[in-house]
């Protein structure tokens, strides 16, 4: 990686958010991830002038957790304590992820003529993602653990390396599928966790679900919005994109009624299931 310089005092929402970005605490990456959206949403930050930063090649991160293979990560039932706690950790790591993916969207495409509502709604994105993660530190700590305790593992990442060189495979890979995915397996988790009688949990759980329909949504608007600006048909390039872009089939069941409630229809990736389910 190269010299990662932080940009004190930004005077453009690209220079908010690679401050953001290249922050290696916690607690200081979700700070300034908010100090941007909030200075953002008071116009107080310029869109043009960060045409000299560049994107790192990876974010600021802690020490811990250690990184493995996803085949390491190891699966425990939501009915011991154990597994619960080693699903919140999980979902944890996603969310932090999930941070610096719409960080490194509002850094890496700052130089692409869009709309500013464009910026608004990744900004959106952001912040609620640092919500999430706070929430899930909190409810680490209500456990007697903290984040970086378990390992994880770096495949969210890998996927933003993969489509960093274009925006429309951005769109299509993080938004459309990962976070997509999102959608369909969640609720079942809330119910077992209430079944488990982890009924803070399961809150928490329903609070990013409810925001992740916004997230995808916000996704699968631009990635709509180029389509048609470059005179692409929209599920024809998304499979293509994914296919190019994404290692394997997209699992189902897929949770319709949420994703067609988002803008992203059964045309998008019934294709790309084995099963179509």
């Amino acid at each position: 990686m190269g010299e990662i310089i932080s940009l004190n005092k930004p005077n453009s929402l690209a220079e908010g958010a690679y401050n953001a970005l290249i922050a290696c605490e916690l607690d200081e990456k979700v700070n300034l991830t908010n100090q941007m959206a909030n200075a953002w949403e008071n116009r107080q930050l310029s869109l043009n002038g960060a045409k000299h930063i560049k994107a790192p090649e990876r974010p600021g991160r802690p020490k811990k957790p250690e990184l493995i293979s996803p085949s390491q990560v190891k699966k425990r039932p939501l009915t011991s304590a154990k597994g619960r706690l080693a699903l919140i950790h999980a979902i944890a790591h996603i969310e932090l992820n999930a941070i610096d993916l719409a960080l490194d969207i509002i850094v890496r495409f700052s130089h692409v003529r869009m709309p500013r509502s464009f910026f608004d709604g990744w900004v959106m994105v952001a912040k609620e993602e640092a919500k999430h993660f706070t929430l899930l530190r909190e409810r680490l700590a209500d456990l007697d653990a903290e984040y970086g305790d378990l390992p994880a593992h770096d495949g969210l990442w890998e996927a933003a390396s993969e489509t960093g060189h274009d925006l429309n495979a951005r769109l299509a890979v993080v938004p459309l599928v990962l976070e997509a995915r999102g959608l369909d397996v969640t609720p079942p988790m809330v119910t077992k966790l209430r079944a488990a009688g982890d009924h803070k949990t399961a809150e928490i759980f329903n609070i990013i679900y409810e925001d992740e329909k916004g997230h995808v949504a916000v996704g699968a608007k631009w990635f709509r919005f180029l389509c048609n600006k470059q005179g692409l048909d929209p599920y024809y390039t998304f499979n293509k994109l994914v296919s190019k872009h994404f290692r394997g089939h997209l699992k189902g069941p897929f949770n319709d009624r949420a994703r067609c409630a988002t803008g992203l229809t059964p045309l998008f990736y019934r294709n790309l299931s084995p099963l179509g389910n």
